[in-house]
């Protein structure tokens, strides 16, 4: 079980990326790829301002969740927590805090992806409300840059 901690959601910044990176490499079910180098996740930042968050325990980063939007519909990425403070509610309040931002921005839906192996993952956001689509297939291309 975790330890109750205060702590502080607060927005993602491109310094962040280090502390961020190695608790997405410690998270089972949470796929890396070369979309998450440094380069790539400060662009992402830059074009999503202000709609991605931390959580952080005094100087410790336990939890991310990237969030971005197309204009339409808004995608949630790398929502993790630290194994130590999961079951109370930062999770939760990481998404919530994402998904306020994308109101506001006028961003009526929003969109994410679980690994098919991930059910703890799958759990979470059945839990908080979201449903798993069953009517759509994703389909990928690397297009090589």
């Amino acid at each position: 079980m975790g330890i109750f901690r205060q702590y502080i959601i607060r927005e993602l910044l491109p310094s962040d990326y280090e502390a961020a990176l190695d608790l997405w490499q410690r998270t089972p079910g949470l796929g890396l790829s070369e979309a998450d180098s440094a380069a790539n996740i400060d662009q992402f930042l830059s074009r999503n301002k202000g709609l991605s968050f931390v959580a952080a325990a005094g100087q410790e980063l336990i939890g991310t969740c990237l969030c971005g939007h197309d204009g339409r519909r808004g995608f949630l990425y790398h929502l993790t927590v630290h194994p130590r403070y999961r079951r109370q509610g930062i999770g939760r309040a990481l998404a919530e805090r994402c998904l306020a931002q994308l109101k506001a921005a006028g961003i009526a839906k929003c969109h994410l992806f679980v690994l098919a192996d991930n059910r703890q993952g799958m759990d979470f956001w059945d839990r908080i409300g979201f449903q798993e689509r069953a009517d759509i297939c994703i389909y990928s291309c690397n297009i090589g840059l």
